[in-house]
Parts: C-alpha cells; sequence; structure tokens
C-alpha cells in the first residue's frame, strides 16, 4: 500500500485503516509523476453516500440479518464492514488492487470470519458471484458505464435479489434511477455533513 494509512473510528466501535485524507494528493502526485497513467484514487475517501448508506444499513437491519451480501465497487468498503456481524456472509468487491489490498488490510484489523474481498470489476462481473442483498454506493457517477451497470443491477433484480443503492443527488443520477423505476420499492433522503458542506444522498431498496 503506498498511500499512508491512518486508523479512523467509525459508529458501533468499528475501526478501520483509510488513506490519510492530508496525504491521498500529494502521494498521488508523486505517483503520477513516475507514471503518467496511475489512475486517481476514488476509491481512497469516505464518500457521502458510503456515510449514508452505512447509516441506512444500521437503521434498516431486516433487511441484510443473516442474509448473504454482496457489496460492487465498494471502495474502502464501509457500509460492509459496517454489517459484517449482522450477515451470514459478505464479499465485497472493487476493480481497484490498491482498494482490495486495503479492504483485505481492514479484514485482517477487524477478524471478522464472514467476509470475502475480492477484486471484480461490474464490467466483467462473475456469474458465479450470488447474493441475497447487493449494496452499491455512488457507483453511477459515469454515464459512460451506465449501461453495464444497469444491465448487470438487472440481472441480479431477475435472480430475486434486493438492491440497495445509495448516491448523492446529482444532474447524471436522474437518467439512471429512471431507468430503474418500476424496480423500486422503497426510497429515502438522506443529509450528510461532508467538507462543511451538507450532501443531500438518495436510498433506494430495489427488488
Amino acid at each position: 500500500m503506498q498511500y499512508p494509512l491512518v486508523l479512523k473510528e467509525f459508529p458501533n466501535n468499528l475501526k478501520l485503516y483509510i488513506p490519510d485524507p492530508l496525504l491521498v494528493k500529494p502521494t498521488y502526485e508523486a505517483m503520477l509523476l513516475e507514471n503518467q497513467a496511475t489512475p486517481f484514487p476514488f476509491w481512497a475517501k469516505v464518500w457521502p453516500s458510503a456515510v449514508a448508506l452505512t447509516t441506512f444499513l444500521q437503521q434498516n437491519l431486516h433487511l441484510i440479518k443473516r442474509k448473504a451480501v454482496v457489496e460492487i465497487g465498494a471502495g474502502l468498503g464501509l457500509p460492509s464492514f459496517s454489517i459484517a456481524k449482522d450477515v451470514a456472509e459478505i464479499i465485497i468487491t472493487d476493480y481497484s488492487i490498491d482498494a482490495v489490498e486495503l479492504m483485505k488490510i481492514n479484514l485482517e484489523q477487524c477478524g471478522v470470519q464472514t467476509i470475502k474481498v475480492i477484486c471484480a470489476d461490474w464490467n466483467f462481473f462473475p456469474v458465479s458471484i450470488n447474493a441475497d442483498v447487493v449494496l452499491l454506493s455512488d457507483t453511477n457517477y459515469a454515464p459512460s458505464q451506465f449501461e453495464s451497470l444497469l444491465k448487470l443491477i438487472q440481472q441480479f433484480i431477475k435472480k430475486g435479489t434486493t438492491i440497495i443503492i445509495a448516491t448523492p443527488e446529482r444532474i447524471t443520477t436522474s437518467p439512471f434511477i429512471e431507468e430503474l423505476g418500476s424496480s423500486i420499492v422503497n426510497r429515502a433522503l438522506v443529509d450528510i455533513m461532508y467538507n462543511e458542506e451538507t450532501v443531500t444522498v438518495g436510498l433506494f431498496v430495489l427488488k
């Protein structure tokens, strides 16, 4: 792990290592000088949607209690780690090797046996992975990814999987959510303080 880490405490006595927020940008810039192809570490932040989804899950444990859960595009995996003791099993996935490496560090830190971490891209998601519940936190940020992401979500819904999506209120969000409108059975809005500003996050439960 090239990004310096700090141990951060989250609600319910959850402690996770995260990249030091003050050092993410300078570390990335130093890496960029060595390799211009270095991808920006979007995974390295605790985004408002992850906080909102974590809060929502803690308030609605019946949705995931003793269920098989998968989080797609998890980044730091905060929502998944927060419910690890309540689920039957959970698979946390991200396409970033660095994100997966850090989640494995936190897997050892938490010492929870119900968690499995794998590297997986939602464009080529393993068909062998099934779940009762799928979590997605701020994954619909790039319109170029909408088609493959919607296809994957619809595949899970056809299998009877419950989908829980957390997404910030932004212009590009509406078309994505509208495509899933017929499957939405519950929705809520949550305000999260982020960088001293209020960010409104939409929570959607689909079946």
